[in-house]
């Protein structure tokens, strides 16, 4: 079975355990909260709560662990918004323009974030992945990875993800109604991790959605980081990649990332480079269950409609099955 969880506040805050003959179940519900990110572990499900992530939402910075035993115990821990409030994990990266002239930068469309700026206190934990006693999480809003310590829930930061650099062509400028002056310059967009795994090497995976326009416009952006969970160490490891949101790995270390706005799930390889092999829109999470990859497609309902998201699959040797 593989679990499908709802990724913004919209979406009311709803896992649901999708069965092998297609039948649904509500595992968990909180309406108040975000829930993103689920690990299981022989008798217990954990995933992730947050609220208060991003300028518009109003609600109390807050963010932690749930776990749910099968007998239906539940607990909390580890503290993403304290560590976040006290540390400013990207505090001092500055995002943004580099020496851009004041006349230009006020030209810039409302709106906007600062011409040049560090980052803000914020955190919004969106992917888990358990390694031994401890629980490594993607903040999406702190743009770091985070571990946990399972047993005593003391949370710390791991790595911080680099600035994503994007230089401004004219077509860009046009796209995105940017004035004349900006283009030829480098802009660094925020990192936005939204997926962690552990690899078969034992180092983390990530996958990063840079903080501006998550449709084409930028082409493709997003990128796959390596992370020694070690010493922090963080290290390219595929670029090029349109919107990614989901990721997981085969016992080969082969990479599957969906590719929200793209075309469906993506295979990244050293050998042949990034080739889809599962074809689907708004493809928002991926997983390998029994040598059979499953992705969650059509994530994002229509203006003032429900969600009505899908569970596909495809066996590794190319045979799809819905």
């Amino acid at each position: 079975m593989i679990l499908i969880k709802g990724h913004w506040r919209e979406f009311a805050g709803r896992l649901t355990r999708v069965l092998a003959d297609g039948s649904k179940s509500t595992v968990y519900s909180a309406p108040d909260w975000d829930v993103a990110g689920t690990a299981e572990r022989r008798s217990t499900l954990y995933l992730l709560e947050s609220q208060g992530a991003g300028p518009m939402d109003d609600r109390p910075l807050a963010g932690h662990i749930r776990a749910i035993s099968d007998d239906g115990t539940q607990w909390t821990f580890g503290d993403f918004a304290s560590l976040e409030s006290n540390e400013n994990a990207d505090g001092g990266t500055r995002y943004g323009f580099r020496n851009l002239p004041a006349e230009c930068a006020a030209q810039l469309p409302a709106g906007m974030p600062p011409a040049s700026y560090t980052g803000d206190v914020d955190s919004h934990p969106y992917s888990i992945a358990l390694s031994g006693r401890t629980a490594y999480v993607a903040d999406a809003g702190a743009n770091s990875v985070v571990s946990v310590d399972l047993r005593s829930g003391d949370t710390e930061t791991v790595a911080v993800l680099p600035p994503q650099p994007y230089r401004i062509t004219a077509e860009v400028a046009a796209a995105l109604q940017l004035p004349d002056c900006v283009v030829g310059r480098t802009y660094a967009f925020e990192p936005v991790p939204t997926v962690v795994a552990v690899g078969p090497d034992g180092w983390l995976y990530v996958t990063t959605l840079p903080g501006g326009p998550e449709d084409p416009r930028l082409g493709a952006p997003g990128s796959v980081y390596k992370v020694n969970p070690d010493n922090g160490r963080v290290r390219l490891f595929a670029d090029d990649a349109l919107s990614p949101t989901g990721l997981a790995l085969d016992d080969d270390g082969d990479i599957y990332v969906a590719s929200l706005f793209g075309n469906g799930v993506l295979r990244i390889n050293g050998d042949d480079g990034q080739r889809t092999v599962l074809t689907g829109k708004l493809t928002a999470d991926v997983s390998i269950r029994d040598s059979k990859l499953y992705a969650s497609t059509d994530a994002l309902p229509a203006p003032n409609q429900a969600p009505d998201g899908k569970l596909v699959s495809i066996d590794l040797d190319g045979h799809s099955r819905h």
